[in-house]
């Protein structure tokens, strides 16, 4: 196992998480992919999106793998008339990470974050560790308050 730059975050804070790792499938990054792989219910599995308002810029997202951010409520929930999703060729300039590698933790600079409020239901929550295939296992309430991260209602449904 590798020791990502998210793993090392927290560790110096001294923040409780195990690890987790699967196979990766280059053809199938999909996070639906990784809770099969590793096991796990796929609501306690997050990914990490990242979008852009057009008044408050990059934010990101932790939403359960399968699903999907309702763009309307997003925009109202970061006080924007518009949002979008950022190209994935911008991804890693933005973020530092890749595509199936995108971990809430540890992104080049610290962005407003919302996790779905379905996360408080579990006492763990899966989350990428920042590379593919390595997973963070952590207490949601513990991820929320070291990204300062939000928990709040924004997916489709």
């Amino acid at each position: 196992m590798i020791k990502t730059n998210a793993m090392r975050m927290l560790d110096k804070a001294g923040i409780e998480y195990d690890t987790r790792e699967y196979t990766v499938d280059e053809q199938d990054l999909s996070g639906s992919h990784a809770a099969d792989m590793l096991g796990v219910d796929h609501g306690s599995v997050f990914k990490t999106l990242v979008l852009k308002g057009e008044k408050t810029g990059y934010f990101v997202c932790c939403i359960p793998v399968d699903g999907e951010v309702d763009l309307k409520k997003t925009a109202k929930l970061t006080g924007d008339k518009k949002v979008e999703m950022i190209s994935v060729k911008d991804l890693q300039s933005v973020t530092g990470y890749i595509r199936g590698g995108c971990s809430p933790v540890g992104m080049k600079k610290h962005f407003p974050t919302w996790i779905d409020a379905s996360a408080e239901n579990y006492s763990e929550i899966v989350v990428s560790a920042g590379i593919r295939g390595q997973q963070i296992v952590i207490a949601p309430q513990k991820l929320a308050a070291f990204i300062q991260g939000k928990f709040s209602s924004f997916m489709a449904d």
